[in-house]
């Protein structure tokens, strides 16, 4: 991956010389890049919803831990679940703040509890989380398009995975949004910061920076993503048919309290997780995480959990009017397989049309700059 974002944003490139079975490794390009194919995952013994994907268990959550549960962005327990691998002496490998430059989001390997700590939270900006650095450790934290495409790749060379953990996402913003809206609470461009957070720190946690002297900003969850970095995200990112992870064996999100019309209630309190076993394997990982004593689990209810994650039902049962709507205007689309978006259609078929029409003039917006 390019070192620094291009356009705000990370994109691959080749490097070195062309191995001789350079027609089976682009065959593997193929089959596993997200950009190209997205195939629903289908786990044995898991039972498939239609807008959260395989579950084989699936429960309120949060780290019995204090520190990891406010630090982390819900209920932390992806962080807890990496404390407990890293307690069984696997290797980790997430992303964190940069340590030399926290502007910047960069991967890492974790191993120690400490580690896990620094890399708590979301970070909204491009990373690379699946790239070469994973080979050999024990387990992957990464978006659902990381996960995806390291399970595809790993099916697709005959190769066992690392046990993946993921989480619902809404898109990468621009690295340009960050520096942007540091810009306008006063840490300029050139001005680095010795601290950076999005999210986390309480739930649902500010966006927040701290100066080399002592300077200190503040924005609010719905002020930093809703109207900063959320409208930054990239394209490819608003034709994603799965924002819950569906290939990893663990994934987690947000469960928030909600008001009368069914949104988030975003006030600041202590973090609850949606947590989903998708795998046998990951099943097993939750309940030793809690016959350890590291995670609270409680039954939840799925329908609530879909009420209050109006944006995953809605990209998935809308998804096909942006397909097409992409595809008209020119555009390229991956492969989706076995997410039954046609089905969908059928429960709101006026919407999806105002997806192709809306999606036919944002494209063409894009085209002009």
């Amino acid at each position: 991956m390019d070192d620094e974002p291009s356009a705000g944003f990370r994109r691959p490139r080749i490097e070195g010389s062309p191995e001789p079975d350079v027609r089976a490794r682009a065959a593997r390009f193929r089959a596993s890049c997200p950009g190209r194919v997205i195939t629903a995952a289908k786990p044995d013994g898991s039972r498939r919803d239609d807008y959260l994907g395989p579950i084989r268990g699936a429960w309120k959550a949060w780290s019995t831990d204090p520190e990891i549960r406010h630090t982390g962005s819900s209920g932390g327990t992806i962080t807890a679940l990496t404390d407990h691998l890293i307690g069984q002496g696997e290797i980790v490998a997430a992303v964190a703040a940069g340590q030399e430059s926290p502007r910047r989001t960069v991967p890492v390997s974790i191993t120690t509890r400490e580690e896990a700590l620094r890399a708590a939270g979301s970070r909204y900006a491009p990373v690379a989380a699946g790239g070469r650095s994973t080979e050999g450790v024990g387990a992957v934290v990464g978006k659902p398009c990381e996960v995806m495409g390291r399970r595809q790749l790993d099916t697709a060379r005959g190769a066992a995975s690392p046990i993946l953990l993921s989480f619902f996402c809404a898109g990468t913003p621009s690295q340009e949004a960050t520096d942007s809206l540091l810009e306008r609470e006063g840490i300029g461009r050139s001005e680095e910061v010795e601290d950076l957070v999005y999210r986390g720190r309480g739930w649902p946690g500010d966006f927040s920076a701290r100066t080399h002297d002592g300077r200190t900003v503040s924005v609010d969850y719905a002020s930093s993503w809703g109207a900063a970095l959320g409208p930054t995200v990239q394209w490819r990112c608003r034709l994603c048919a799965d924002g819950v992870g569906e290939s990893a064996d663990v994934t987690a999100g947000d469960f928030w309290e909600a008001d009368e019309r069914g949104y988030p209630a975003f006030g600041d309190a202590a973090g609850v997780s949606a947590l989903i076993a998708r795998t046998d394997r990951g099943l097993r990982l939750v309940q030793d995480a809690v016959a350890a004593g590291r995670l609270h689990i409680e039954p939840m209810d799925i329908a609530a959990l879909l009420g209050v994650q109006r944006y995953q039902v809605e990209r998935r049962k809308y998804m096909l009017g942006r397909i097409v709507g992409n595809r008209l205007s020119g555009g390229h689309n991956p492969r989706y397989r076995g997410f039954g978006l046609v089905r969908l259609v059928r429960k709101s078929p006026v919407r999806v049309l105002h997806e192709i029409r809306g999606t036919i003039v944002r494209a063409s917006k894009r085209r002009a700059l």
